[in-house]
C-alpha cells in the first residue's frame, strides 16, 4: 500500500476520519481493522489500530455506522410520538431517555407532574440504570473470559426486565413516558414483586464481585489500563461512571435534582486512578446505590394521579372522552395536533446509565419540535477512545471499549 493511499481516506477500507493513519513504509508497524461488524464492538463502530508488535501506536475511531436520524425524525412528529425514538438512543436503559425527554418538554410547558408520577419515574429509572450497568459489566467480564460472571449478571438483569415488562408491556423499546405523566399506572403487586427481586439481584451481583474484584488475573488485565486523569476527563467532557472513575464528583441526580431525587439518600462512588478497574468498580457500586434509592422510593410511594391535570397538554381520562363533547375534542386535538408548548427553548439533563443525557428543544408553538438535539454521553466519550488506547496492548482494546459502554444509538448524528 503506497503512501498516497492511506488507510482512512480510502485504503480499500472506506470511511472518513479526522485522524488518518498512514501505513509504515518500512513495514515495522501493522495496520489492523476492528469492526464495524465485529461481535466485540458492542455495536457498529470501526477501530483501525496501528500496531508495533502488540502495542497500539496510533488509532482511528469512527462512529456513525448506525444512523437513524434521531434528531430530524423527532422534528417530523408530535412530542409524544418522539417516545419510540428516545427508546432507541440507549436501548439498554430506555426509560431514563423517555423521562428525560418528557421532563424537558414539561419544563418548556411549565407543567408540574404529581408526586406519584415522580416517584414512579425514579423507581423505573433506577431499575433501568441497574440493567444498563449489568449489561456493561457482564459483557466486559465475558470478554476477559469470565463467562460465569456474565451469566450471573444476565440472570439478574432478566429479573429486572420482567419487572419492566410487567409495567410497560415491553422489555427494551418501552415507550412508557408521556408529556405530563405516564402511559398508565403500576400493576398490582408491583411493590411486592420488586422487593422480592432485589435481594436476588444483590446476591448475583455480589457473586460476580467475589469472583472478579480480588482476582489476580482480572486485576492485572484492568488495573492501570487506559488511565484518564481528572484533568483529562474534564477536558474530554466525561460524565457518569467514566467521569466519576477519574474522580469527577458530579452526578446530575444530586447536583441538579429532578423528579424528586433531592428526597433520597444515596452515595456517589468515585475512583482514584481513572483506569478500567475503577470504571468497573464505580458501576458495580452504583448498582447497590440504585437499589437503596428504589427501596426508599417504594417505601414512600404516594397514592394519587400519575399525570398532570392540565388539559392543554395531557390527554383527558377515557371516561371524559367518551361521555362529553369537550373531552372528545380535547382528545382529538392532542392526538392529531400534539402537545403545543409555548414558543421558546429549553435544556434539561438527567443522569443516564453512561452519564449526562440532555435534551435541547426549541418550540415554535406548534405540535412538533422545531429543533431537537440530544447531548448523548456515548458520543462525547468516544472522542477520548483513541487517547485511551494509544500505548496499550491490542488485548486491552476491547476491554477498554467495553468499560466505555458505548451504545450505538447515542452516537447517531
Amino acid at each position: 500500500m503506497s503512501q498516497d493511499n492511506p488507510v482512512g481516506s480510502d485504503g480499500a477500507l472506506g470511511g472518513i476520519s479526522q485522524n488518518i493513519i498512514l501505513p509504515d513504509p518500512e513495514g515495522k508497524e501493522f495496520i489492523l481493522n476492528i469492526g464495524p461488524s465485529h461481535p466485540a464492538t458492542h455495536g457498529t463502530i470501526r477501530i483501525v489500530v496501528k500496531l508495533e508488535g502488540e502495542t497500539v501506536r496510533d488509532a482511528e475511531v469512527e462512529v456513525g455506522y448506525l444512523h437513524r436520524g434521531f434528531e430530524k425524525m423527532c422534528e417530523t412528529v408530535t412530542y409524544n410520538q418522539c417516545m419510540p425514538y428516545t427508546d432507541r438512543l440507549n436501548y439498554v436503559s430506555p426509560l431514563i431517555n423517555n423521562f428525560g425527554f418528557c421532563e424537558a418538554v414539561e419544563k418548556l410547558c411549565g407543567i408540574e407532574v404529581p408526586p406519584r408520577c415522580k416517584y414512579i419515574r425514579v423507581i423505573l429509572s433506577e431499575i433501568s440504570r441497574i440493567t444498563d450497568h449489568l449489561t456493561c459489566l457482564g459483557a466486559s467480564a465475558m470478554e476477559l473470559n469470565a463467562f460465569s460472571v456474565m451469566l450471573y449478571y444476565m440472570e439478574a438483569r432478566e429479573f429486572l426486565y420482567q419487572i419492566i415488562e410487567s409495567v410497560t408491556g415491553a422489555r427494551l423499546t418501552i415507550s412508557y413516558g408521556r408529556v405530563g405523566g405516564l402511559a398508565w399506572d403500576l400493576p398490582e403487586n408491583f411493590k411486592d414483586n420488586v422487593l422480592a427481586v432485589l435481594p436476588r439481584v444483590e446476591e448475583l451481583v455480589k457473586l460476580g464481585d467475589d469472583l472478579l474484584t480480588g482476582n489476580r488475573i482480572f486485576q492485572l488485565r484492568m488495573c492501570d489500563v487506559a488511565k484518564v486523569s481528572y484533568e483529562e476527563a474534564l477536558s474530554f467532557g466525561f460524565t457518569g461512571p467514566l467521569g466519576r472513575a477519574s474522580g469527577i464528583d458530579y452526578d446530575v441526580r444530586r447536583d441538579f435534582p429532578y423528579s424528586g431525587y433531592e428526597n433520597f439518600k444515596f452515595r456517589v462512588p468515585l475512583g482514584e486512578k481513572g483506569d478500567n478497574f475503577d470504571r468497573f468498580q464505580v458501576r458495580l457500586e452504583e448498582i447497590f446505590e440504585s437499589i437503596k434509592i428504589i427501596k426508599q422510593a417504594l417505601k414512600d410511594l404516594p397514592d394519587g394521579p400519575i399525570k398532570a391535570s392540565d388539559s392543554r397538554y395531557v390527554l383527558p381520562e377515557k371516561s371524559e372522552t367518551y361521555s362529553s363533547i369537550e373531552g372528545m375534542i380535547k382528545h382529538f386535538e392532542l392526538v392529531m395536533f400534539g402537545v403545543r408548548p409555548p414558543k421558546g427553548e429549553v435544556y434539561h439533563a438527567v443522569e443516564g446509565g453512561n452519564g449526562e443525557v440532555g435534551f435541547y428543544i426549541v418550540s415554535d408553538g406548534s405540535g412538533k419540535p422545531y429543533r431537537c438535539h440530544c447531548r448523548s454521553p456515548s458520543f462525547v466519550h468516544m472522542g477520548a477512545f483513541r487517547h485511551m488506547i494509544i500505548g496499550a496492548n491490542l488485548a486491552d482494546v476491547i476491554p477498554t471499549f467495553g468499560m466505555m459502554n458505548m451504545i450505538g444509538g447515542e452516537c447517531d448524528r
